[in-house]
């Protein structure tokens, strides 16, 4: 068995580029929602003749959601991903680069650098910020929206495990999006929450996961929370497992005019 040292050491090592997570198989798990967002997308980018990826991450859904419509011959004639971060800008370029798709440069907020109704269609999984008006500005008349999205609450037992009890940030919630599609001028097609169970099986992949999801935990640093991961190390040991609760939510929404 390794030591608490020797784990929190491993997970503080791991590179936190991308939205690869195949490092945690065999040491935490997450269900996934039940819609299966990457075959929606896939779905869509068949019939999208310009498409749109905001925060793209590592570009690794919409890699694959693209490549399967090239396979079919149905290529949109542009592809564009926005991503902020720019290690993961590079990440996006070696894997959307192939596909002919372009990756801008981009902070998340508070514009988009792109024309008005330059997108038929606009994606993004897991944003940290959904600036409606910016969405519904880039989007044509009948053109669509679609999103999962982290909901209110995520990963609460985590955080409150690390930070003390808080607030649920409701700018997440499912009331707060419709609201804001709604101001932007979007209609809401459909709107899907659910709560997915979360392991953790060593706290090397709860540091990983902090590391790799900062806002889970603001501040997260393996030396700042060398306490509750000391406690959370003898959980885990105690119980083989520490169980979150992440909330997801799909959202469809279309710009009526």
């Amino acid at each position: 068995m390794a030591s608490f040292e020797e784990l929190v050491a491993e997970g503080a090592g791991v590179p936190v580029e991308g939205w690869d997570f195949s490092w945690f198989e065999g040491r935490a798990t997450e269900e996934r929602p039940p819609w299966g967002y990457a075959g929606l997308v896939a779905a869509r980018v068949a019939t999208a003749r310009r498409l749109l990826d905001v925060e793209t991450g590592g570009g690794e859904v919409f890699a694959g959601a693209a490549s399967a419509a090239v396979r079919t011959g149905a290529t949109p004639r542009l592809l564009v991903a926005t991503e902020s971060w720019w290690p993961n800008v590079v990440v996006a370029r070696e894997h959307l680069g192939p596909l002919g798709a372009h990756v801008v440069a981009v902070a998340d907020a508070p514009a988009l650098p792109f024309r008005a109704g330059s997108f038929d269609l606009v994606v993004s999984r897991h944003p940290v910020v959904v600036v409606w008006e910016e969405i519904a500005r880039v989007l044509e008349p009948g053109g669509v929206y679609l999103s999962q999205q982290i909901g209110a609450g995520t990963n609460r037992e985590l955080t409150e495990f690390m930070l003390g009890p808080g607030p649920v940030n409701e700018q997440r919630s499912a009331a707060s999006a419709r609201a804001a599609a709604a101001a932007a001028g979007l209609d809401l097609m459909r709107l899907h929450e659910c709560a997915l169970r979360v392991e953790f099986f060593d706290v090397a992949a709860v540091v990983y996961f902090l590391r790799k999801v900062p806002w889970t935990v603001p501040g997260f640093s393996p030396e700042a929370f060398a306490e509750p991961l000391r406690r959370m190390h003898a959980s885990i040991e105690r119980d083989g497992v520490f169980v979150s609760t992440a909330r997801r939510m799909l959202v469809e929404a279309r710009r009526l005019r």
